[in-house]
Order: structure tokens, then sequence, then C-alpha cells
């Protein structure tokens, strides 16, 4: 979810749900130990429980990116070993690491040696056209000697030549049977499936194999989803009970940024799915896209929106077809 769930997003989606972990977008180990350390870590009280993910593959600087998530007040950091693109592979981490087990686990007991908050490894099951299900058994069960407890497994390989990372998320055949062949073979391990899963009604049913469901692009493009996470899947109250009420909290977060002197337009891009599947959706999209308005306060703006939902509500079009089929 690179360039996607930055601080913005997570904020949007703590609108939705309060009880579901969050995830940060990969942080290179780099972009921490030379970089500015306050872009990429800073955020809200307001998204806990939310981990860091790090990107690497040197024990040493994971475990000084480690103190500083602790530092910064992540309640979780997620090492990498999943990535397919490129940049991953030139430097060596992402899925690349699947291939080398015993440096992952050096890693792993690096970053524990050096905090108290959980480590935990996002992987694939497999890279390549490596599909048989003892690599990422022996993945897992190296990683977990060092004392890894927690494995969220994206249900695809990697096929690291050959596809791009959009292509990784969709031609390598999704096989969620080796994830609950993890959890049978490991039960004193937490082991959490990804990939390819979309209603809730499949959350339930990996829920009855595995401990938990990580969601990604689909909670990205339907946000209004999560709304109903925290009553079905932990018995807690929702944060709002309709859409309206979350586009009124979203739009007074926009406006306290605009009035700290932050554009509010590369914030506003993670929300414009709240109304998908409502008549007026496209209206309100369209409107909050358009780039002429991006120096005006969103609260006179929201003021003046489309509502959609409501009967008579104006059909606003201010951008190209091009644009507003990209939000589908």
């Amino acid at each position: 979810m690179l360039d996607w769930t930055d601080r913005h997003c997570r904020h949007f989606h703590r609108l939705l749900t309060r009880q579901t972990r969050l995830y940060t977008e990969m942080v290179t180990t780099g972009a921490l130990l030379h970089g500015d350390v306050h872009r990429h870590l800073d955020f809200d009280g307001v998204e806990h429980p939310v981990a860091l993910q790090l990107g690497g593959s040197e024990p040493a600087d994971l475990a000084a990116c480690a103190r500083l998530a602790q530092r910064w007040g992540y309640d979780e950091v997620n090492l990498n070993c999943g990535c397919p693109s490129e940049r991953v592979q030139r430097g060596a981490f992402g899925a690349c690491l699947m291939a080398e087990p015993a440096l992952v686990a050096d890693g792993v007991k690096a970053m524990r040696d050096a905090v108290d908050i959980p480590v935990t490894v996002k992987h694939r099951i497999g890279i390549d056209r490596i599909e048989r299900y003892d690599f990422v058994r022996d993945f897992v069960g190296t990683v977990a000697e060092a004392g890894c407890e927690v494995f969220i497994v994206h249900a695809r390989n990697a096929w690291l030549q050959g596809l791009s990372p959009k292509e990784n998320r969709d031609i390598p055949p999704l096989r969620h049977e080796l994830v609950h062949q993890l959890k049978r073979d490991f039960p004193q391990l937490t082991l959490v499936i990804n990939g390819g899963i979309r209603s809730d009604d499949e959350i339930a049913h990996h829920l009855h194999h595995v401990d938990g469901v990580m969601v990604g692009r689909q909670a990205y493009h339907e946000p209004w989803q999560m709304a109903g996470w925290d009553a079905r899947f932990f018995g807690a109250a929702t944060p709002f009970e309709d859409r309206r009420a979350v586009e009124d909290a979203w739009i007074a977060y926009l406006q306290r940024g605009h009035e700290a002197g932050r554009p509010w337009t590369q914030a506003m891009r993670h929300a414009l799915g709240l109304w998908n599947g409502v008549a007026g959706a496209r209206a309100w999209r369209q409107f909050w896209s358009d780039a002429r308005q991006r120096e005006q306060a969103p609260d006179l703006l929201h003021a003046r929106a489309p509502r959609p939902g409501v009967a008579g509500a104006p059909q606003t079009n201010t951008l190209s077809q091009a644009a507003s089929d990209a939000r589908g």
C-alpha cells in the first residue's frame, strides 16, 4: 500500500473503525536512518492501534528503526517480506527475503532484542514458481524460532521476474488453503491471512481457520465496508452511524489542516470512495477532486458540495471522465 496508507488515510479509516489495526505504508530503513524521520513517523494518537511496516534486511538497521518505532509510540513493528517491486529487489529486501529465512530470523531477533513492542512479519506463500508448501512452512518455522509470533501471509506467490507489482496482486493464483494449513501446523502462532478477500462473509469464513484477516485495497476503495467491522467482528460500538456523520468529521479534519497551512487535496483523495454505491456519489467525487478548488477552505466547499442520497441533489460536473473513472 505504498503511497496509499499515509497518516491522512489512516485518520480517515479511524472514522470508520476504531478496533481494526492499521498499518503504515512500507518505510525503508534507509529512509528512516538517513531521511526525514518526522515526515515518515509522525502520526495522530487517534490512529492506535497502528503498526509501522519496515522494508530492510540488515539486522542492525532494522533494530535501530524498531527503536524509533517504539520511541514514536507505534504498537507494533512489521517487517515486509512480501513486496515484489523492482525497487525492493534492487535493495535485496521485501519478497526477496523469503529466499533467506535465516537472515529474516536474524533481523527479527535483532528487533526483538531492541524493543518491547511486538515484532511481526508479512510475507507471501512463495516466490517465483516455488509452490511447495514446505517452502513457506520452513520459512515460518525458521523465523518463529527467532521469536516472531505473528505472521501475516499474503496467499499468493511473488513472481520476482516478469510481473509488475500490480500483476503480482492478480496473476499468481490465490491459495488460501496454504495459510489455513500453516495455522494447523503452527497452532501456537498468530496467523493472519491476506489477499483477495472482499466481503465480510469471506472475512468471517477465514476467521474459522486463522486468527485474523488483513484487507488492503478492498478496504481502501470501498471504505464504508469498514464501518460494520467493529460491531460484527469486535462486538464494539460503531464510531459513526451513517456516512454523512463520517463526512462531517472528515471535513472538520481537513479544515484543521487547512488552517494550519497544509494542503487538503492530497488527504481528500483517500475518502473519495465513501459514498460508493449511493446515488450522487459520482458528482460528489467530481466536486471534491476539482483542482480549481484546492485553495478554498474545506468547510466552505462542504456547504455547497453535492449531497449523495438526497433527492434532487445537484449534479456537479467539474472533472474529466478519465479522472472520474479512475475511482470507478
